[in-house]
Order: structure tokens, then sequence, then C-alpha cells
């Protein structure tokens, strides 16, 4: 069997593609897999570290606010539509591929419509609540649509021929040990906290945990581990100004990056966190109450209707960006742990929403398709 695979731009994209292909060549070891990503983008480097063969083509999005710099990137743009629809047919012909899987992202558009177009199988993946747009068009035409969440059925057209899967979830996040990880990490037995703003960090979220930090350390009832991020280096200085060393108090771990999420996952009683569609996932499969705050900063505000998909079900508590301060962070973290049975129920009704079988449902989906009756 040959599988091409497209989707990139965010992690978000690749990740799920690259956890799908891994999961297919685990059951069918003989099993080709070509990915097709954007030239320059983050595919780029961590496709090949996968282990995966990749092949590129020139490819951008649209920018949505208008300028002139702007009017001329999406210039550009309008021409790479159609030099990447002759990569993308250039490729498929090579390849053969008996079905392309789409993950989301631009660069998924010209690949699987021309799949379409040439009578190949396809299906997509949408990790969002709140559709892409790339995905929504390809909806229309697709085999299936597997669907993360299954809120996001109502922002496709009707004859969309949707599934529900759920996002596929790094088995070591689903197999690590509570216990063994408080133990790795030196953690007591008073709740621990876990919070971080993604890789890169977000100033808002830093902020406001420094203030969480401080109270924590004062009243002596929390442990927290704090990733700041790329762009927040500037953290720990912040921490000093306001009278907190964390070279003195080890039960605040403040590092710029959690290099061992799993095991930090497994410890954690309550997570603070953005609201991306692969983290939730995670939260949801590993039963954890979370404080999220959607990032602002992305198209069609995905993150917002990822969660609100979780506090509509008592999954999650929100606090959108534009009312977040420490004070706000402060006092919600308050209200959870003081109201009784709260953050055990948070973490019951996430651990409701888990689809632990995402790969194998995806794979089912995929020999379905492939296994169908020619049309007559």
């Amino acid at each position: 069997m040959k599988i091409l695979f497209a989707g990139g731009g965010t992690a978000g994209h690749i990740n799920p593609a690259l956890a799908i292909a891994g999961y297919i060549k685990e059951k069918k070891p003989d099993t080709q897999i070509l990915y097709v990503g954007a030239k320059g983008g983050m595919e780029e480097r961590l496709v090949p570290a996968a282990g995966y063969d990749f092949r590129s083509i020139t490819i951008s999005g649209f920018q949505r606010k208008l300028s002139a710099k702007n009017l001329v990137k999406n210039g550009k743009t309008v021409v790479r539509l159609f030099t990447s629809t002759w990569e993308a047919k250039q490729i498929i012909r090579e390849f053969g591929p008996d079905i392309c899987v789409g993950t989301g992202g631009y660069v998924s558009g010209p690949v699987i419509r021309e799949a379409m177009r040439m009578g190949i199988p396809a299906v997509i993946h949408e990790q969002n609540a709140y559709p892409g747009v790339t995905n929504k068009m390809l909806s229309k035409r697709a085999d299936r649509t597997m669907l993360a969440v299954a809120d996001a059925q109502k922002h496709l057209c009707s004859s969309a021929h949707c599934v529900l899967t759920g996002n596929p979830v790094r088995q070591e996040v689903v197999r690590a040990d509570r216990e063994a990880a408080r133990a790795k990490l030196g953690l007591d037995s008073r709740p621990v906290i876990l919070s971080f703003g993604g890789s890169l960090g977000a100033r808002k979220i830093n902020e406001a945990v420094a203030d969480l930090l401080v109270q924590s350390v004062k009243k002596g009832r929390f442990q927290h581990i704090h990733g700041y991020g790329q762009w927040g280096k500037w953290f720990p200085d912040l921490l000093m100004e306001k009278g907190l060393n964390v070279k003195v108090h080890k039960e605040m771990d403040v590092r710029e990056y959690i290099g061992d999420m799993p095991d930090c996952l497994a410890a954690a009683d309550l997570v603070i966190c953005r609201a991306g569609a692969i983290t939730l996932s995670e939260l949801q499969n590993v039963g954890r109450a979370s404080i999220l705050i959607p990032s602002p900063n992305v198209a069609e505000n995905h993150q917002f209707h990822n969660a609100m998909a979780m506090v509509d079900r008592g999954a999650a508590e929100i606090i959108e960006e534009k009312d977040l301060t420490g004070d706000s962070l402060c006092r919600k973290v308050g209200e959870l742990f003081s109201q009784q049975g709260k953050i055990d129920a948070l973490a019951a009704n996430a651990k409701k929403m888990a689809i632990p079988d995402s790969c194998d449902r995806i794979l089912k989906i995929i020999n379905e398709v492939l296994n169908r009756p020619a049309p007559d």
C-alpha cells in the first residue's frame, strides 16, 4: 500500500499525520509513505527526522490584513496556487499513491484537490472544533472527513461525509504513570499545577503565572511546573523582581522548555495552557482538569472553539486572554481547589471526551475507502 500525506504550517497539522503514519507502519510495515509539505515549512525538518520520505511544493497562504506589503504577498500566493498544483500533480504521478490523507494547512489544498481530480481516493483529518478554510473546501469532495471533535461537523457543508475519529495522541503521554512521574520529578503529596504557553511562550500567560507562583510560595499550598518558552527568557528576572527566587523554592520548577511533558502531565492535578487541538486531546486522554487560555492570534479563532467544546461539557474552565490578569488567574485557581470535588469532576469529564483508539479508527477508515466497491 502507498499512502501520500499532505499537511503542514504548524505542528498541529504535522504531528497528527506523523502519528497516523507511525501507527500504519506498525500495523502494516510494508506500507510506503510519502509526505508532501510546504517548501521552507517546519515539516521540511520534522518529517525527515521522523524517518519518512519528504517532497515539497512552493505554496503560501493569503494574508488577511490589508497593507501594501501583504498585497504583494497575496499576488505571489495567487501565482503559487497554479504552480503548486502542477508540482503536486507531478509528485502524485511519480509516487502513484493508493490513497491520499490531508491533515490541514494550506499546503494540503493543492495536493488533495489534485488527487481527487485524478480519481485517487482522498480523506482529510480536521483537528479542531472549528474547521480551517482548506479542510472546509476539501470536505465537499473528500471520500471521508475525519473529525477530532463532533462540534466541527456543524461548520461543514451537508454533503461532507463526516466520521468522528479523534486526534492521534502520543503513546508516551497515555502510558505515563502518575506516581512514577511524581517520584521522578521529586514532588510531594501537595497538588501540582502545570502551566505553559507553547514552545515559544506567551507573554500574557507568563505575566499572570508569575503572580500565581508568588502567591503559591506565600501560601505553600501548591507545587508548580511552568514552561516560559523561547520568547520568555525575561521571566526568571520578573520573578526576582517580585521577590521569588526559584533556586530557593524548589517546589517551583520554572524552565524555558518542558521536554518531559508526558511525565509532567501525569503528575499534574491542574493544567493551565492554550487550547491547541493536540494539547486538548492529550488532556482528555490522561483526564486532567484545566484552565484554558485560547490564543486570539490564530485563524478563525479556532482555539476559542476548541476550548468551548470542553467547557460546554464541564471538562475545563476558560479565561479569555483579554480577561487574563494575575488576579483573575489566582482567583480562578483558588475557586477550583476550594470547591470540593471540582478538580476531580473536570478531570472525569475531560476523560469522557477522550477517543483513545483514534489511530485505529483512522486506519479503519483508510481501509474502508480503499476496499469500497468500484462504481458501475
